[in-house]
């Protein structure tokens, strides 16, 4: 793990959206459930969602705010997803999420190939979401991009290789983001358990110290 966290700090120059836009005006936002600004009929409406975030990007003179990670969070005790009789509530969020309006360009963040992309059409999942594969260092590990649009996935195959900074996709709107404010969730992932074109965003404090240690802190390698 340590060698790994080494390898991710080392990288430079990595962006997952709109390469443009210099990190300066990136600005950090906290939607953890201690934040009393989102009520339920907040977060409840993918509309009035957009509106606090541009609100927050307006009052600090920013494009895009980020954050998220490792977040208890009540954005998603809407879903079944999350929520349901038998498992423990997921709400700790273990991506980074960067929130900008929908149809910026989603960019991979490395050199590497489409390990596998789906459309996760739950209330609250990614919608369409594309999952690569990175190899440095002889470690292999995967990068996340969920909440795309639809036509993201139009002419995409598995093993297909993408170089960095190349544009992959584009952010889309509710409802096919899964009905959220446009973002990107960005998730670094060590061992994907066999899945394909999904893997948890969030987990339970219970499942935390195995998902903490599988998908480290993406800051690691986008020095926001």
């Amino acid at each position: 793990m340590t060698h790994f966290l080494d390898i991710l700090k080392n990288l430079k120059d990595v962006k997952v959206i709109d390469a443009s836009i210099d990190y300066s005006l990136y600005t950090p936002i906290q939607l953890a459930a201690s934040n009393k600004d989102l009520t339920p009929s907040v977060l409840k409406d993918a509309e009035a969602f957009e509106q606090y975030i541009e609100n927050h990007l307006a009052k600090n003179k920013a494009k895009v705010a980020y954050g998220g990670y490792l977040e208890t969070r009540n954005l998603y005790k809407r879903s079944t997803v999350f929520n349901d009789a038998i498992t423990d509530e997921r709400n700790i969020h273990i991506g980074l999420d960067l929130w900008i309006k929908a149809g910026t360009a989603v960019l991979a963040g490395l050199d590497g190939t489409i390990h596998s992309f789906q459309n996760n059409t739950a209330l609250g999942d990614y919608g369409p979401t594309i999952i690569l594969k990175h190899q440095i260092e002889g470690i292999t590990f995967y990068t996340l991009y969920g909440h795309l649009s639809l036509e993201s996935l139009d002419n995409k195959s598995i093993g297909q290789t993408v170089r960095k900074g190349d544009c992959i996709a584009t952010l889309g709107a509710p409802p096919i983001n899964g009905d959220y404010a446009p973002h990107l969730h960005f998730q670094i992932i060590q061992d994907m358990e066999n899945k394909k074109g999904d893997y948890p965003g969030v987990c339970s404090s219970k499942d935390l110290p195995f998902y903490k240690s599988n998908c480290p802190n993406p800051n690691f390698l986008l020095k926001i």
